[in-house]
């Protein structure tokens, strides 16, 4: 590449795809390499378990920053209903714009599993900020099954 890093003539330069752009942090959870180093992850699955862990934090749980992550500990113990779909969209949407600045958050979609009562579904998707790159991701939350009333 010339001192503009315009393109060679005659030679085919495909974009790359740079992770450099998304970030770098410590592998979730947290463990040891090979070189006994501590285990990072970088690219789209940094951004994954990063989304992981703001989901799978509830607020009050870091000493040190309590009001970081999901609300969505608290609709634990409530009936799976819709008011309870919306509040749990409501709340991923909310802590994701929050606590993930590198993504913009399209859809979030609580889905109940018919096979099993304490299964939700929560279907993220999302944009990567700086590369523009759609991504979807499928973060499970059980809840305590009510019986029914009869």
């Amino acid at each position: 590449m010339s001192e503009l890093d315009l393109p060679t003539p005659g030679v085919s330069s495909a974009p790359s795809y740079d992770a450099t752009f998304i970030g770098r942090g410590f592998y979730w959870p947290m463990q040891v390499d090979h070189t006994g180093s501590i285990r990072m992850s970088s690219g789209a699955a940094d951004l994954d378990r990063a989304i992981a862990v703001v989901l799978a934090t509830a607020p009050g749980e870091r000493l040190m920053r309590p009001d970081f992550g999901c609300r969505i500990w608290d609709l634990m113990f409530e009936p799976v209903t819709a008011n309870l779909l919306g509040l749990m969209a409501f709340s991923v949407r909310e802590a994701l714009s929050r606590w993930e600045p590198r993504v913009s958050i399209e859809e979030v979609d609580p889905v109940p599993d018919p096979a099993d009562s304490g299964l939700i579904s929560i279907r993220i998707t999302y944009r990567v900020k700086a590369t523009n790159d759609k991504r979807n991701l499928v973060y499970p939350f059980y809840v305590i099954p009510h019986e029914e009333e009869g």
